[in-house]
């Protein structure tokens, strides 16, 4: 009989720990609550659905810390980014995905696999001690009734902050006669364009006006419990940013630089880019759009973008509440709950942000698990490595008092020796290569060998 496990939340966290939990040998039940109870943002009950953006940011594993992390996360046989390749779509130097397709394939994975059992319930509260090893990676919308029950056993309030999602368009709807496919400095992409992006030119009076009509426009309201609730800095509102200063726009997702529209000899004031959302490529998502304008509003406003004017939306931007737990404070570096260590926490409940760094915690809180039930030590991956330095900054490494979400980025990584007299870009690519080797060594030893224990 094999060792046994319960994962609750069937996220890119949570599919990605039964995954490696399986792959090793444990049976696996995959708790998931949707269809039976939905969520504010999830709109399917496909297993790692991917709510937000379709994009899993920086492919580029030299000079990058994320492309670093996919690149680590591969050599660890990830579901996620196997999943992620196999449906990728042309993305510059990053990597964006068919929504649809990804999380399909996830779930066909899992479905398909003779340890993993899926369960479609609810649970709403936190096992006990009887249920064995359990993982918690219900995401930054975790139940009401699961939430308190976190709450309780922490002793801690619940920390947590809004996130906003972007628009995305119907292709067809774009007027080409404004505007042109270019990726930024005509930077060649996985798959060798150099055109993968739509970019939408403004002048300058009117991104003024387009600034000012954000400004007056009609966001949700929000809860008062809610009001005090923090933005998280890499995914802001444009709203938001637009009232830090009239400019902060054209420094940031607006900046024109690296785009020349071919037929001026002007470059725009601001540029707005879309992102292919969908293999087909009749879904373009709104680069850096995340939003609280009213529905209506963001229809009025984004329809006087050039190139816009008769735009169709698939899905319109959205604002949901995340939560998350001082994981520095209350998790030790097996992402055990201290008080209670038969429970684990994975993917962005723990602290961490964006899609790659959730699966990321789930891949490794899956081979903790994994090695705990099988009777090998749990080793951690070197600091040195993407995983580790992620793991690290959550388990202890970030300050308990003021713990905010993070994605993964070089500051987290142990510097290279200063007698080494590497700097700028040549310090990331050794990084990198540091990572590497370390991550290979890691590996060796880290990999449980249980898959015959039925």
């Amino acid at each position: 009989m094999a060792a046994q496990l319960h994962i609750i939340g069937g996220g890119l966290a949570g599919s990605e720990a039964a995954w490696q939990a399986a792959e090793s040998g444990l049976a696996v039940t995959l708790h998931e609550m949707r269809p039976r109870k939905g969520t504010e943002a999830h709109q399917t009950d496909s297993l790692a659905e991917l709510v937000c953006s379709n994009s899993f940011r920086s492919d580029d594993a030299a000079n990058n810390a994320v492309g670093l992390l996919h690149e680590e996360m591969r050599r660890a046989e990830s579901l996620i980014m196997r999943a992620a390749d196999a449906c990728k779509l042309p993305a510059g130097g990053a990597l964006a995905v068919d929504r649809h397709g990804f999380s399909a394939a996830v779930s066909k994975a899992l479905e398909n696999h003779p340890r993993v059992t899926l369960a479609r319930e609810e649970i709403a509260d936190l096992p006990g001690p009887d249920w064995g090893s359990v993982i918690v990676a219900t995401g930054p919308l975790t139940s009401a009734s699961l939430g308190a029950a976190i709450g309780a056993a922490t002793g801690q309030d619940q920390l947590a902050f809004f996130d906003a999602i972007a628009p995305i368009v119907h292709r067809e709807s774009i007027n080409f006669d404004i505007a042109w496919f270019q990726s930024r400095y005509d930077k060649e992409g996985p798959g060798g364009g150099v055109a993968d992006y739509i970019n939408l030119p403004l002048d300058e009076v009117q991104y003024k006006n387009f600034v000012g009509a954000l400004l007056a426009g009609e966001k949700t309201d929000f809860k008062q419990w809610e009001k005090s609730t923090p933005y998280f800095e890499a995914c802001l509102p444009i709203e938001v940013m637009a009232a830090r200063g009239e400019q902060t726009l054209a420094f940031g997702p607006m900046k024109p630089v690296g785009l020349q529209d071919p037929r001026s000899s002007q470059r725009p004031h601001a540029v707005v880019q879309l992102r292919q959302d969908n293999a087909l490529g009749t879904l373009w998502n709104m680069v850096g759009f995340q939003t609280k304008l009213k529905h209506a509003e963001q229809v009025r406003i984004f329809r006087t973008i050039p190139g816009l004017e008769n735009a169709q939306f698939a899905r319109l931007g959205g604002l949901h509440r995340n939560t998350f737990i001082n994981s520095p404070r209350l998790l030790d570096t097996q992402l055990r709950l201290k008080s209670r260590p038969h429970l684990r926490f994975a993917g962005q409940i723990t602290g961490v942000e964006g899609y790659v760094e959730s699966a990321a915690i789930g891949l490794l809180a899956g081979r903790f698990a994994a090695q705990e039930a099988l009777g090998m030590p749990a080793a951690p991956p070197p600091a040195t490595t993407a995983l580790g330095a992620l793991l690290s900054h959550i388990t202890g490494g970030a300050d308990a008092r003021t713990f905010q979400p993070m994605n993964v980025n070089f500051g987290l990584f142990p510097e290279i020796p200063k007698s080494a007299k590497i700097r700028g870009k040549d310090r990331k690519q050794a990084m990198s290569a540091r990572a590497l080797q370390d991550l290979s060594h890691w590996l060796d030893g880290a990999r449980p060998q249980g898959a015959a224990a039925e």
